[in-house]
């Protein structure tokens, strides 16, 4: 974990509400795994006061990209910066998705702004049979960057299939019959929840990227608590955000 300034050098509108932002950071780039994230400091005024979550998109050489939803003040302001302004980033935290196992096709299920951390993801399992399912209200929440083998759903069905895309997934479980899989999921609390109980019943390996408020980053304010089993409370920012799906009670 690192404090240091990196220097934007692009940032990409992806749509009306998404940003894509290229950050040079060549002190923490070789060290980034999927699902990890760094805190950062999206003003150089006191207001806000504290640092912003996000989770690392993608690793290309000595440069970090974060993809991130226009949603209040602090992205407001991350998305008014300039290529060459310095942003003080700290990271990378806390403990990203375990790409070993014994599977042969890695189910990747996002959505919305929860497909962030899947195109280094992706990536990183360059070796696997990969099929992903992105979901989202309309067809305006549905990002594609980097990813592979895309199924899309809709809630309005404005595109691809009407529905959820845990429904998508089950009208298509055919797709998952004869494979052995392992589910990488990030998203909205009630889709996390459908996907852990959908590995449960299905007796597939399942890891979840949790979201949480985090105020430090690295776990010594405490304040972003998750029950685990056996009554046990673990922290997203430090345990997690990325959790075995048999462990974690949303």
């Amino acid at each position: 974990m690192l404090i240091f300034n990196g220097t934007i050098a692009s940032s990409e509108q992806l749509s009306e509400k998404y940003y894509l932002l290229k950050i040079h950071a060549p002190e923490i780039s070789d060290k980034i795994k999927p699902g990890q994230f760094c805190n950062i400091k999206v003003s150089e005024s006191s207001f806000p006061l504290l640092r912003r979550p996000f989770s690392v998109c993608d690793v290309e050489g000595e440069y970090i990209y974060f993809m991130y939803d226009l949603h209040g003040e602090g992205t407001r302001l991350l998305s008014q910066k300039q290529i060459g302004d310095k942003l003080d980033i700290l990271g990378p935290l806390g403990n990203g998705f375990n790409v070993d196992g014994d599977y042969d096709t890695a189910v990747i299920v996002a959505g919305g702004i929860g497909v962030a951390p899947f195109p280094l993801l992706t990536k990183s399992l360059a070796e696997k049979e990969i099929l992903t399912f992105l979901g989202g209200r309309t067809k305006d929440f549905l990002i594609t960057y980097g990813l592979e083998n895309i199924w899309m759903a809709t809630d309005d069905g404005s595109e691809g299939f009407n529905g959820t895309v845990l429904e998508m997934i089950e009208k298509n479980i055919k797709l998952l019959s004869d494979k052995k899989i392992k589910l990488f999921a990030c998203g909205p609390t009630p889709m996390l929840k459908a996907v852990q109980e959908f590995s449960k019943h299905n007796d597939y390996e399942c890891e979840l990227s949790t979201e949480c408020a985090m105020a430090c980053g690295f776990g010594i304010c405490q304040g972003c608590p998750v029950e685990t089993e056996g009554g046990i409370y673990k922290l997203v920012c430090k345990d997690g955000p990325v959790f075995n799906a048999k462990e974690v009670i949303l």
